[in-house]
């Protein structure tokens, strides 16, 4: 049961991360190009973000801890029957490609995100514009990371 719910609470952190990353790069941004002049794409950017990014952070942290807590669990119920532990090959693919979204997701965060900051302050719009196309760039990657991982763990657990 405890196993069963950290799980769910995993995956509620996946899909917020991985949906909102779908949503901002599917829907939203290419709608705001289309309707809004840069100064108010800009400004609509940088809200949103804002608040998916603090979003992001919260489920990052529930799918760390949540996945640290169930690959505990495992290892202590294999210790005490007596087991060896071996973690299946798809769970260390899947930490070590969350490390990369992470490291990525926090360059976003603090470098990309503060660049449009300072460009919207300056009203900058080309400078807005830049740092937006790389951000773009940076969440389509940890898209496509995500997707694979998500592909990646069911067909290792489907085995």
């Amino acid at each position: 049961m405890l196993y069963a719910s950290l799980k769910a609470i995993h995956l509620l952190g996946v899909v917020v991360w991985i949906g909102g990353m779908f949503f901002m790069v599917a829907c939203l941004r290419p709608a705001a190009a289309e309707a809004l002049e840069p100064p108010a794409r800009v400004r609509l950017m940088h809200a949103v973000m804002r608040r998916f990014f603090a979003a992001v952070t919260v489920a990052a942290g529930i799918a760390l801890l949540s996945g640290a807590a169930m690959v505990g669990l495992v290892w202590r119920e294999r210790a005490s029957a007596g087991l060896a532990f071996n973690m299946p090959l798809d769970w260390y693919a899947m930490i070590g490609l969350f490390v990369v979204m992470a490291a990525v997701f926090a360059h976003i965060r603090l470098t990309l995100f503060r660049r449009v900051g300072r460009a919207l302050a300056d009203q900058a719009w080309p400078v807005a514009a830049a740092a937006l196309l790389a951000i773009r760039w940076e969440v389509t990657l940890n898209l496509v990371i995500g997707v694979f991982i998500i592909v990646l763990v069911r067909l290792g657990s489907a085995a």
